[in-house]
């Protein structure tokens, strides 16, 4: 079974990510993970800790002569913001210790300060938002790389897009070369694909920037090249729209998710909706006329490209701070404010593509297995002549 952790808090020394069950001889390129790290960090509307992050991949275990060797993979990435805090969130108590805390006692609505503190009976709310705090996507973001390094192997990929910043939205379904062309760009501004779409973003931004606030919006991951047969339909856990969805709602401020044209779908009658299907004779295939499931049937892959949404709502600290009470007085006061973000919806489709990739990845060594690169690729090519033959 493929899975992972990840560990570490928002201003500790560093971020953590352990990964299980990679087969060994997949070939893993530090730059390609560092590349996705810096991708995460972009965005029109990104905070000041971007501005202090480099972000890089340490591989301590798991790959040696740029392969996986089949042990679990650990990765560090250093915070370079550690130096502002070290006396402030020390592992051992110090002398006058007390006195270098930053505590936080007027919990953000929307996050997890306050439930956070509850459960964990704080009275002050720091320890909660450090790990809280979207940070931790970060290793997220390099275990997704590894899991893009599999599935590369057998010619999926996987990219996103932004669809929306707030009320702006591309009116239109983006192209798998447009997703390329766009990924193919060193440096982006929103990851919309359509120029005139992007710009309307950017005004949306613009005017959280003005008054202080912060905007959500929608990305869409696509993966391409998928076969038929990933996922199940005959446990409710196995499903991998279930598994998909809940990956995706995992992460930070996204609050809702949808694959296909759900949303569209259920305004409308079933012969609207279905994507029908079809054969060609000369290519020994079925297809389907259009792809409004978002590449998932009863639980399984279609062979269609996948595309799954997240719909993230606007991030919680305001620096124009909303009502709150205060956790020693009890008094009303204005909720606390931390160097933040305005817009983090393109960051939030890098961290989405991550998601997709791990679970993908889990779905396909669960069909396909193998210790090694080599068995994998055996079993899954003989599959797909099972499929060609059907």
């Amino acid at each position: 079974m493929l899975r992972f952790e990840t560990a570490g808090e928002s201003h500790g020394e560093c971020l953590v990510a352990t990964l299980t069950g990679l087969p060994a001889g997949v070939p893993i390129s530090i730059d390609a993970i560092n590349r996705d790290l810096r991708r995460r960090q972009q965005g029109y509307g990104r905070g000041g800790r971007m501005k202090i992050e480099t972000d890089a991949a340490h591989i301590v275990s798991g790959v040696r002569h740029s392969r996986t060797i089949g042990s679990p993979i650990a990765i560090l990435i250093q915070n370079r913001d550690w130096k502002n805090w070290t006396e402030a969130l020390p592992v051992e108590d110090i002398d006058g210790g007390e006195d270098k805390k930053k505590p936080v006692t007027r919990p953000r609505p929307g996050h997890a300060d306050l439930a956070g503190a509850i459960k964990y009976d704080f009275q002050d709310a720091r320890y909660i938002l450090e790990r809280a705090s979207a940070r931790e996507t970060t290793a997220r973001v390099a275990v997704g790389a590894l899991a893009k390094a599999l599935l590369r192997e057998f010619g999926i990929e996987i990219l996103s897009h932004v669809l929306a910043v707030g009320s702006a939205r591309l009116g239109r379904t983006a192209t798998w070369e447009e997703l390329v062309a766009l990924d193919l760009k060193d440096e982006v501004l929103l990851r919309c694909v359509d120029a005139e779409a992007e710009a309307a973003m950017k005004a949306v931004v613009d005017e959280a920037y003005r008054t202080g606030d912060t905007v959500g919006g929608v990305f869409e991951v696509v993966a391409h090249n998928l076969p038929v047969g990933l996922g199940s339909h005959i446990t409710w856990d196995t499903r991998l729209d279930g598994r998909l969805a809940q990956a995706i709602v995992s992460m930070q401020a996204v609050k809702g998710v949808e694959i296909g044209f759900a949303a569209e779908g259920a305004e409308n009658f079933g012969s609207k909706v279905q994507d029908t299907i079809h054969y060609d004779r000369e290519e020994r295939r079925f297809f389907r006329g259009d792809n409004r499931a978002g590449g998932v049937e009863g639980g399984m892959t279609n062979g269609q490209d996948l595309l799954v949404r997240g719909l993230l709502k606007p991030i919680s600290t305001l620096r124009r701070p909303l009502e709150s009470v205060d956790l020693t007085t009890r008094e009303a006061a204005l909720a606390a404010y931390e160097r933040s973000d305005i817009c983090v919806v393109p960051a939030a489709g890098i961290i989405g593509e991550a998601m997709v990739a791990i679970v993908l990845a889990q779905a396909f060594l669960e069909k396909f297995g193998g210790d090694s690169l080599t068995e994998t690729k055996r079993n899954y090519e003989g599959y797909q002549r099972q499929v060609r033959e059907f």
